[in-house]
């Protein structure tokens, strides 16, 4: 019998408690896991790399999460790849907006992590 290949997450995120805590928490739940610390990164993980969600901050210094999710629904290689924004960003527009570009969740921080994974894990059935 073949072993099912593992899902790949992705995590964007410029601040390192929560790419800590969601390390853990994803490899925990049996995931292969990317790490991009700002949208620069993302985007050159993304050009060899094809994970199957990625979890995605909106505010970053450089390539914001809205640039980076446009790129990821905009690109053939790409488009099943699910998107969770996770994001202090909690205006209702702000939502509408992230989910306007093609997001499949938004969480807003602060964020319960059983909450997050539950939405992942969701996902990635």
């Amino acid at each position: 019998m073949q072993s099912e290949q593992k899902k790949r997450v992705m995590i964007v995120d410029d601040e390192p408690n929560i790419i800590m805590s969601l390390d853990f928490l994803i490899k925990k739940a049996g995931y292969e896991l990317f790490i991009a610390r700002n949208g620069t990164e993302a985007m050159d993980l993304l050009k060899n790399e094809i994970p199957d969600l990625i979890i995605l901050d909106i505010m970053m210094p450089d390539i914001d999460g809205y640039e980076v999710c446009q790129f990821v629904k905009s690109s053939e290689a790409h488009q099943h790849v699910k998107v969770v924004f996770l994001s202090a960003k909690s205006k209702p527009s702000d939502i509408e907006k992230g989910l306007s570009l093609g997001a499949d969740k938004y969480v807003t921080k602060p964020f319960s992590t059983r909450h997050l994974m539950k939405e992942v894990n969701n996902l990635l059935i």
